[in-house]
């Protein structure tokens, strides 16, 4: 079986290959449109079949398609994530422009290796040499692709923007209307954000969220969730119910934010002095998803299970308590005995007319089978 991030991932890399095969479809087309009836490429003599074609440039699209898609995911994403939106954009169509020309270029010579003798590439009226020396058609098969590169670039950034499958809900029109699922919500707030804030000044604090966020979210990729919003310090993430009970990603994703920031106790001292902390709040429950807006379109979601979740992380700091659940997703979870889970007593939440048991989890230095609290 595949990590969430494996699939994540994936998901992520296809996206660009069908976005290449797209385009090196409509090459075809407009190809055909160009050539009309015409059996060969008048330039250089070569066969021209529409039908071949139409099957091995959509192909080779497709496979440029996936590889420029592993390599957005796996590294030109990472190397320019501090870069501003346009210098991405600029930065990455050229590195990609350049191993496009390349591949292109390693075709067009195995092809002129193939030929026989009088028609290889040292022929100066060989096929090969006669499309390097077409300008027209070089510079617009560049042009073409260039476009296919900085499109597929304006995908890859606008999908980062509005979080990963948010995109792809919208053109598949998923929550055009209002949908009801069951969702684990999130609440990750940082501790004593408001004196740290005095102490740094607003620009130095605003640095010190960037890198927080930043090494946060590594964590939310590798259990599977999806950050649905920022909120000043604040963090929300959340999973479908089945994909946040899984492994227990939704706890394990809060004490792997915390192994990632004391992973980062150095670079954070030494460029803030201080090391920040958080306390979280999870719920569980149906919510109703939907685009909502007009100047400006969003997923949200809206419910009781959001202001819960709310109110339970701000009664961290009430029992000293790092992590809280509601009782409803306690009840669900199977936590192993490396976990200890307390009561904390019921409270009667704002907005609620009946009180909610709440439970504090931490890690354990016990070991032993699955195990939950006597009250549950």
């Amino acid at each position: 079986m595949l990590s969430l991030k494996t699939r994540r991932n994936v998901a992520r890399v296809i996206p660009f290959g069908v976005l290449w095969f797209i385009f090196s479809l409509i090459y075809c087309l407009l190809e055909k449109g160009i050539l009309g009836d015409l059996d060969h490429y008048p330039k250089t003599g070569v066969a021209y079949n529409f039908v071949r074609n139409t099957v091995t440039i959509p192909a080779g699209g497709l496979m440029m398609g996936m590889l420029t898609g592993v390599l957005e995911i796996g590294y030109f994403s990472k190397w320019f994530i501090k870069k501003s939106f346009t210098r991405k954009i600029v930065f990455k169509s050229l590195l990609y422009l350049i191993i496009v020309s390349a591949f292109l270029i390693t075709l067009v010579l195995i092809n002129a290796l193939t030929m026989p003798e009088e028609h290889s590439f040292k022929n100066l009226s060989s096929p090969a040499w006669a499309f390097f020396t077409d300008y027209v058609a070089v510079i617009g098969i560049m042009v073409y692709m260039a476009s296919i590169v900085v499109i597929a670039q304006f995908y890859s950034e606008i999908s980062d923007t509005i979080g990963p499958g948010t995109l792809l809900n919208f053109f598949l029109g998923k929550y055009h209307h209002p949908v009801e699922e069951e969702r684990i919500f999130m609440f990750l707030d940082m501790k004593s954000s408001t004196t740290i804030a005095e102490n740094l000044g607003h620009v130095n604090y605003f640095d010190l969220l960037k890198d927080y966020f930043f090494d946060l979210s590594v964590a939310v990729i590798d259990y599977g969730g999806t950050i649905y919003q920022y909120a000043g310090d604040e963090m929300i993430v959340c999973w479908k119910l089945k994909e946040g009970l899984k492994n227990n990603n939704s706890i394990e994703c809060f004490f792997a934010m915390k192994r990632a920031l004391e992973r980062q106790a150095e670079k954070y001292r030494s460029k803030f002095g201080i090391l920040p902390g958080f306390k979280a709040g999870l719920h569980s429950g149906m919510v109703t998803a939907g685009e909502i807006g007009s100047l400006k379109k969003e997923i949200i979601f809206t419910g009781d299970v959001l202001n819960t979740s709310a109110r339970i992380q701000g009664l961290c700091n009430q029992f000293d308590a790092e992590l809280l659940v509601s009782e409803d997703l306690a009840k669900l979870l199977q936590l192993p005995a490396t976990y200890a889970i307390k009561s904390v007593g019921e409270n009667l939440l704002k907005g609620r007319s009946k009180p909610m048991e709440l439970f504090a989890i931490s890690t354990s230095i016990t070991s032993g089978k699955s195990w939950k609290p006597s009250s549950l």
